[in-house]
């Protein structure tokens, strides 16, 4: 498994957009290749989102699509790049 977690601030707009198109955010994650699980974390005008894949290629892919996604839906929200991690998932536990 690969995950990308991506750190974002002072994007309250943002935000509150993704809010309105959850329907469409969870389409557009979930159809993407190796898809195992997408988070966004909200706290105040910083978001945190969470992208678990099978592989990188997959990490990849899903962030090609998601830009995509963002330049199509989304052209009145100015985002500034994120602080972003991503590697290996070594540990897992859910439920």
């Amino acid at each position: 498994m690969y995950a990308v977690i991506r750190r974002y601030s002072g994007v309250a707009k943002l935000i509150s957009e993704l809010d309105k198109k959850q329907a469409e955010v969870r389409t557009l994650m979930s159809e993407g290749p190796g898809f195992i699980a997408y988070y966004a974390v909200r706290d105040g005008e910083a978001l945190a989102t969470i992208t678990v894949c099978q592989s990188r290629e997959d990490a990849e892919e899903s962030t090609r699509r998601t830009a995509k996604w963002m330049r199509d839906n989304l052209a009145g929200v100015r985002v500034t790049p994120p602080e972003a991690i991503g590697g290996e998932v070594f540990i897992h536990a859910a439920e």
